[in-house]
């Protein structure tokens, strides 16, 4: 079992203390110590990631619910659009025909007759 061959570890910020499960006194490396800067690249680096999924969700959510807000347009065409163009903004600077060469020419005169309210 990997669990049992890996040590868990806490490292809290500004001090970098070290911390392990059940064990209140942290650990202390040598601020230039090669074992610290590995450490404290993991946790940056996870950090980071977890930013960035964080702000990708939020994201497509609000993507998504400003779309469902067009009467006619369901979560399939939702899904089309934001796959193929990515972004609200890159849809509504595209003409009608790219539009409606993916969801057809009723949804894409739904689509734009929205946006042309904003």
């Amino acid at each position: 079992n990997i669990t049992d061959r890996l040590t868990i570890i806490g490292i809290a910020k500004r001090l970098e203390e070290i911390f392990y499960p059940d064990d209140p006194i942290p650990l202390y490396l040598d601020k230039n110590s090669e074992s610290l800067k590995v450490i404290q690249h993991i946790r940056n680096e996870a950090h980071r990631f977890g930013i960035k999924f964080h702000r990708n969700k939020r994201s497509g959510n609000f993507i998504k619910s400003e779309l469902e807000n067009i009467p006619g347009i369901g979560p399939k065409t939702i899904e089309i659009l934001l796959t193929k163009f990515k972004t609200i903004k890159r849809i509504q600077s595209l003409s009608m025909d790219e539009v409606s060469a993916e969801i057809g020419n009723t949804k894409a005169n739904l689509l734009f007759e929205y946006f042309k309210k904003q």
